[in-house]
């Protein structure tokens, strides 16, 4: 009988596949903020399996991003996903943090305006009261980088600390402009405006910082310790985030649909839900064909118009939320990182007085363990 059932176990690792004797590595992936629709590349990841492939157990720690750098670059947390800001400012006070994959390949920031206040660039801006969350982070970042992109300084504009609120002070006219995460809030501006409840707005202008000026945004961290002990890991890790963010770019109903087991109130309403399972199921198809980025690209389109017949603003928020985002994420090669970038990032946080010493930019980055091309 213990023959047998020796026997039934040997046969069951032999014909059972992905069997393996390896446990997978229990790892805790630092993200700022709270479960958001823009994490989408890291649901997408979880559940498709990517993390579990690379060997990986991955668990989501939230927290304040200044607190998850500070985790990584102790060694109590090996990655996160951090600012590049925030990395050269870490390293210029020795701390070893390394940034590995670029994730956003655009600056999210940017600054809105109702049409009717007639700012359309940079220059328009001078003397405006201009709205910001604070003097602080990649939105304090941003308008630095954008007016000494324009030849401008900080004491060029009037610049009013509103906090997180910026749908609201623009539409009730406390400030001529704000600057935004323009993957959300502009739109948010549009939609109250659609609906008559932005005062005399009807449109917005957007001014987007990453026209003007190059900066390293949000990005894959991990510390030296770890690229110096675990370079597979890091390799790893690398490819199951970058496959979790090509998902999302190339079938966004599908990474919406994942992202909903993540975070709440995405799907409120069944029949939205069933389109998106079945453009899912079409959009898998259509990549079946091996179409090139620009064909993806207009699929995207495509899909806002025809989910546009058939639901209302509001049901769609979140929806085009990822679809601006993901226009942020997108490349001809996904997670690459520019040492120009770097140079301007740490000139615009040179001119804010955040960086007071000179930093190897060098090593602030790498791109060794991005997938082969």
């Amino acid at each position: 009988m213990l023959r047998k059932f020796a026997l039934l176990l040997l046969l069951l690792i032999i014909v059972v596949p992905g069997v393996s004797a390896q446990t997978p590595t229990d790892l805790t992936l630092f993200m700022t903020f709270i479960p958001n629709i823009q994490f989408a590349p890291v649901y997408v990841a979880i559940e498709k399996g990517h993390f579990s492939d690379a060997g990986v157990n991955l668990t989501i720690q939230h927290g304040d991003e200044p607190d998850g750098l500070n985790l990584i670059a102790a060694g109590e947390l090996q990655f996160g996903v951090i600012g590049g800001e925030q990395v050269i400012l870490a390293r210029a006070n020795e701390r070893p943090v390394v940034y590995v994959y670029e994730w956003f390949q655009k600056f999210p920031v940017g600054v809105v305006a109702p049409s009717q206040n007639n700012i359309v660039t940079a220059a328009d801006l001078k003397g405006r009261k201009v709205g910001i969350p604070g003097l602080f982070g990649a939105s304090y970042t941003g308008i630095v980088a954008l007016l000494a992109a324009n030849g401008m300084t900080e004491s060029d504009i009037q610049l009013d600390a509103i906090g997180f609120n910026a749908p609201e002070v623009v539409c009730l006219g406390g400030v001529e402009a704000s600057v935004v995460y323009i993957n959300n809030e502009p739109l948010q501006i549009q939609n109250r405006a659609n609906a008559g409840q932005c005062g005399d707005t009807t449109a917005v202008n957007v001014i987007s910082i990453s026209d003007a000026a190059d900066m390293v945004s949000n990005g894959l961290i991990t510390n030296e310790a770890t690229i110096a002990e675990n370079p597979e890991l890091v390799r790893n890790v690398v490819a199951a985030f970058d496959g979790g963010v090509q998902d999302s770019i190339n079938n966004p109903a599908s990474a919406y649909l994942f992202s909903a087991l993540y975070v709440e109130n995405l799907l409120t309403d069944e029949a939205f839900e069933t389109a998106l399972k079945t453009e899912s199921a079409a959009q898998d198809e259509f990549l079946a064909t091996n179409p090139d980025r620009e064909a993806i690209a207009a699929s995207r389109v495509a899909l806002l118009e025809r989910l546009s017949e058939q639901f209302d603003a509001e049901t769609l928020v979140q929806f085009r939320v990822l679809l601006n985002t993901i226009d942020l994420w997108d490349a001809d090669r996904l997670g690459y990182s520019e040492l120009a970038s770097w140079e301007v990032t740490a000139e615009t946080l040179t001119t804010m007085g955040f960086l007071q010493t000179q930093t190897d930019l060098e090593a602030a980055f790498t791109n060794d363990f991005l997938p082969a091309e």
